[in-house]
């Protein structure tokens, strides 16, 4: 938690300082019970802005490789990441993301799956709407405005939870369930830019 928080402070200077964050609707977040936080991914800087924009400790999925560099395995658990293997079905971290849900915890989630090139939204992957379809987790659809140049302004933007009552009464897909999310991203970024 040491190291988390420090890093929180440390990136919330940066942000404020060198690209006039702009954060709202963080009172849309959940204080409590298990949250998914999804958000669209424009940057690097993606993780870090919505773990100091939240009002929640948030952890990530990072990409396993990052794991297997000496200082980034030492440190990334230590801020709440957990490795994913990106391109093939991860169980393990499915598992991970689903059991930290069920436990009351925020998860953070780029459903894109990787930085978008051209800052355009993109289709997102089956894992956001598996977590949202397998939990009772508010699912929260997050915009994130870049872009990430210094001294010009970065927004993030917090929408409300998605309901998902209907699409579970249906037996909805885990792609349909990831679409409904996409939507409310873009949705958030297009009413916000």
């Amino acid at each position: 938690m040491r190291l988390y928080t420090i890093g929180k402070n440390l990136f919330n200077g940066i942000f404020n300082s060198g690209y006039r964050l702009k954060v709202i609707g963080v009172e849309n977040v959940p204080k409590e019970d298990g949250v998914l936080i999804c958000s669209n991914h424009i940057s690097y800087l993606d993780p870090p802005l919505v773990g100091c924009s939240s009002n929640r400790t948030v952890h990530f999925m990072a990409k396993a490789e990052l794991f297997e560099m000496p200082i980034l395995k030492k440190i990334l658990p230590k801020i709440y990441a957990f490795p994913v293997r990106r391109g093939m079905s991860d169980k393990q971290a499915l598992r991970k993301g689903l059991e930290l849900l069920r436990q009351g915890e925020a998860v953070g989630l780029f459903p894109e799956g990787t930085r978008s090139k051209t800052g355009d939204i993109g289709a997102g992957l089956a894992g956001a709407g598996f977590f949202a379809m397998k939990t009772d987790a508010k699912v929260i659809p997050c915009a994130i405005i870049g872009p990430f140049k210094l001294f010009r302004s970065v927004k993030i933007v917090y929408g409300k939870p998605i309901d998902f009552t209907e699409m579970k009464e249906q037996k909805a897909s885990a792609k349909e369930a990831t679409e409904k999310i996409m939507a409310e991203i873009r949705k958030l970024y297009d009413e916000n830019k």
